[in-house]
Parts: C-alpha cells; structure tokens; sequence
C-alpha cells in the first residue's frame, strides 16, 4: 500500500492505495463517490468516465498511481445544486432510463461541449463513445444541442 496526493473535485485528498488499484474504485470505495458506476471494467462502457485535466478519462482502466498531480473531476463536482446546463438540458429532454451511464455520459457531453460548444449531430456521435443499454442517444443529441443554447445564453 502506498499513500498517493489526489486532487478530486477540487479537493486534495489523501489516499492510501495499491498503485495499480483503478481510480473507480479509490473514488467509490475509498472516498464514497459512487456517482461514477462499473459497467465493463475494460473501458469500453464509460459508466466509468470522469474528467482527468479536462480529458474524458475511463476510471476503471486508470491506475491511481498516474493520477497524482491531476486535476480529476467526477458527476459530484459538476454542480452542487445539479444547475449545470448539461445536467439542467438531461432533466429538460428527460434523457434518463435506468439512468446507470448516466453520470458518465454527463461528463463526456461537458467535456464536449467545453472544446466544441456548438456541436453538429456527427460530432456529438464522434464524441459520444459511452454505452447506453437503455438506447437514449436521440435524447443525448438533443440535450446536448440543449445544453449548448443554456450554455450561449449563460
């Protein structure tokens, strides 16, 4: 067990770890943030995804060890009132199903919407690789279209 220096949601932590253990769980087990999910553990799914300085990054693939000196950012330190305009746009185009990929696909769409802010339908199906077995992706287009007229107006 080694003890590793985190930046998570804008917070140092302090973890103790093996340096091979997946971010997903040092941030689920070791740290109660249980927004981020398992779903394949290859860093196919993107149930996983959170942001490592800025970048969409697959928690269950990333060694905590290549994560100190990151700025990691996970679907807890979006907002805290769940005002951001891409959470604000899925709640208004009621993208939820099951609603297990959600915090991931949440993630991916700010990260986005961040580097492109008027996305066409082709770059948000580029961009979006996170799976969904519920089949929502017509309401992630238009949340994320959504989102992007929250965020011009903003």
């Amino acid at each position: 067990m080694n003890t590793f220096k985190l930046t998570i949601n804008g917070r140092e932590q302090e973890i103790e770890a093996d340096p091979q253990m997946p971010l997903l769980w040092v941030l689920r087990d070791r740290l109660g943030l249980t927004g981020s999910k398992f779903g394949c553990g290859i860093g196919v799914c993107g149930a996983c995804t959170v942001r490592m300085d800025g970048a969409v990054t697959r928690s269950c693939v990333f060694p905590v060890s290549a994560c100190v000196g990151r700025d990691i950012r996970t679907i807890e330190g979006l907002s805290e009132n769940i005002d951001h305009p891409v959470q604000r746009a899925w709640i208004e185009e009621q993208v939820p199903q099951c609603g297990y990929c959600q915090s991931g696909m949440i993630m991916a769409a700010v990260a986005l919407l961040e580097q492109n802010p008027e996305p066409s339908d082709a770059d948000i199906d580029a961009a979006m690789t996170n799976l969904c077995r519920c089949g929502t992706y017509p309401r992630v287009r238009r949340a994320i279209h959504r989102a992007a007229q929250l965020m011009a107006e903003a």
